[in-house]
């Protein structure tokens, strides 16, 4: 059976110093894995590319699941891993869930695990 990461609130960007400038410290060594732990799915970083890329700059969860050819309930779950990572924000307007990336959360990450890499 497959390990399970501790749950911590991962809302805000990871802040901590980038890999390569040593050994990092347990908390931020998971807080850097929990998030990567987040986009380890094929769906997501589906779901992911075509939030950056909507024409709108957010998308539905109905509008999602056509494009991806998965169910509602599928890409719902999906999204609440990338919220719970803080990469997603999402708003409820009457029936809808509308969803748009964060960029500064992923952002964060890229610089994590690689300072020169956002530049």
């Amino acid at each position: 059976m497959p390990k399970t990461l501790p749950t911590i609130d991962m809302s805000n960007p990871v802040c901590c110093a980038p890999v390569a400038s040593g050994p990092m410290s347990d908390d931020d060594a998971l807080q850097v894995a929990l998030r990567l732990k987040a986009l380890a799915d094929p769906a997501r970083v589906r779901i992911m590319s075509m939030l950056f890329s909507s024409s709108t700059g957010e998308e539905n969860s109905g509008d999602l699941s056509a494009m991806l050819g998965l169910s509602e309930s599928t890409v719902s779950h999906h999204l609440s891993q990338l919220r719970r990572a803080g990469f997603v924000v999402s708003d409820r307007r009457g029936m809808n869930v509308f969803h748009r990336p964060a960029p500064d959360a992923l952002g964060a990450l890229c610089t994590v695990l690689d300072p020169s890499c956002c530049r």
